[in-house]
C-alpha cells in the first residue's frame, strides 16, 4: 500500500463535514478523492468533481457534503478478484479503489501506483487543442531574476515555467502551441527551439505591449476552434478536459478558470436587522473567494471581437462578451490547485516541491 494506515486515514472524512473542510482536506492530503464515512464505517466517495458541480450550482460552502454525493461510486468488496479490480481501476480512472467487507469496514486501499507499478500513468482524456500561452510581459514581480531571464524561462525544478505549463497540456494530446512573446523574446525562441519538445510552436510577437488579450488579434484566421489561453506564470492542477466538457455542456463563450481562495476573519461576526436589532452571531468565519487563475477557454469567433493594435486585456473582453448576452462560465478549482509562481513566495515554494519532490 503506498500510505502507511495513519496515512491513509487522512483520506477518511466524515458524511457531516461541510464542502469547505473536503475542499480543504483534499489539498491537504493531496489527492482529489476522499472516502465518506460514517462512524468509521463506509459511507460513500466524493471526489473534486462533486466538489465543483455543488460550487458552479451555488450550494453554500457550509453545506454537509452527504448532500451531494453521487450514487454511482467505485468501491471493491472483499472477495473480488484482484485482476477485476485492476480492470475497473483503469475504466474508471480512480487514484484509489477502497475495498469494503459486508459490514461497510474499509479493510484495504489499493492506490494507483501500487496496482500499476511499472509507472503506467492514469488515463487522461485526450482533448487535442490549441494553447495558446502569454508569455510576453516583463514578470516585474520577479525582479531581478527577470532582468536576466524572461519569465517564461524561470526554472522550476528541473523544467521552465512554460514547459511545466506546456507538459500539463501535453499529457490531454495537445500538440499545438501559440506563444505570445515581447519581452527577452529571442531568449524564449531560443531556448524552446533548442529544447526539441514534442509539439508544435508558433511564435507571435507584439510590436508593443497590448495588455493580457490585445496580442490574440494576430492569431485571427490561425485559431478555428475552441482554444486554451495561460498566462505563463500559473500552474492548475486539475484535469483539463472536464474545464473543457463544462465549457461545452454550457455552451460557453469564455470559460474563466477560478481558484478558490480562503480568508479566516479572526473575530467573532455580528449580523443586525431592522433598528440595529442582532439576527445572528458568527464565530470566526471564513470567507471564500473565486480568484481568476489565468486561465481560460475561449470560442475562436472572439479573436474577432478584439481591437487590432491596442492595449487590451482579457477582462475587457469578458466584459464585452457579458454586454453582448454572451455566456461566461466560471470553472472552480481548489486553493493548493492554483499556482501562482509569478509571485516570489510561490514561486520558490513551487521550485523547491519541483525539486526535491
Amino acid at each position: 500500500m503506498a500510505d502507511t494506515e495513519f496515512n491513509y486515514r487522512k483520506l477518511f472524512i466524515d458524511k457531516d463535514s461541510s464542502i469547505l473542510e473536503a475542499l480543504k482536506q483534499m489539498d491537504s492530503v493531496g489527492k482529489k478523492l476522499l472516502i465518506v464515512t460514517q462512524k468509521d464505517k463506509f459511507y460513500s466517495l466524493i471526489s473534486i468533481g462533486d466538489l465543483q458541480r455543488a460550487i458552479i450550482k451555488n450550494v453554500p460552502m457550509d453545506t454537509k457534503i452527504k448532500n451531494i454525493l453521487r450514487r454511482n461510486i467505485y468501491v471493491a468488496d472483499d472477495n473480488e478478484d484482484t485482476n477485476a479490480i485492476k480492470k475497473r481501476m483503469l475504466e474508471s480512472r480512480v487514484e484509489f479503489m477502497p475495498i469494503i467487507d459486508s459490514e461497510k469496514n474499509i479493510i484495504n486501499i489499493l492506490f494507483w501506483e501500487d496496482v500499476f507499478s511499472s509507472g503506467q500513468k492514469r488515463i487522461i482524456k485526450k482533448i487535442n487543442l490549441p494553447v495558446v500561452i502569454m508569455a510576453g510581459g516583463k514578470g516585474t514581480r520577479l525582479k531581478p531574476l527577470t532582468n536576466v531571464l524572461p519569465k517564461a524561462l524561470i526554472p522550476i525544478g528541473e523544467k521552465t515555467m512554460i514547459e511545466e505549463i506546456v507538459d500539463r497540456f501535453g499529457n490531454h494530446d495537445c500538440s499545438d502551441f501559440y506563444i505570445s512573446v515581447n519581452y527577452k523574446s529571442e531568449f524564449i525562441e531560443f531556448y524552446i527551439d533548442n529544447q526539441k519538445l514534442p509539439y508544435n510552436f508558433m511564435f507571435f510577437k507584439e510590436k508593443k505591449p497590448l495588455g493580457t488579450a490585445g496580442s490574440l488579434t494576430l492569431l485571427k484566421n490561425k485559431i478555428h476552434q475552441t482554444f486554451f489561453v495561460s498566462n505563463c506564470d500559473i500552474l492548475i492542477e486539475q484535469d483539463y478536459s472536464e474545464i473543457l466538457d463544462y465549457h461545452r455542456a454550457n455552451h460557453n463563450e469564455i470559460t474563466i478558470v477560478a481558484a478558490l481562495k480562503h480568508y479566516p476573519i479572526p473575530y467573532g461576526t455580528i449580523q443586525t436587522g431592522t433598528n440595529g436589532s442582532l439576527t445572528n452571531l458568527i464565530e470566526k468565519p471564513e470567507i471564500t473567494f473565486k480568484i481568476n487563475s489565468g486561465m481560460y477557454i475561449l470560442e475562436p469567433n472572439l479573436l474577432n471581437e478584439i481591437p487590432d493594435n491596442e492595449f487590451f486585456h482579457i477582462t475587457q473582453l469578458i466584459e464585452k462578451v457579458k454586454n453582448q448576452k454572451g455566456k461566461v462560465g466560471v470553472f472552480p478549482v481548489s486553493e493548493n490547485s492554483w499556482k501562482d509562481i509569478g509571485n516570489w513566495d510561490e514561486y520558490l515554494t513551487t521550485a523547491k516541491i519541483n525539486k526535491f519532490g
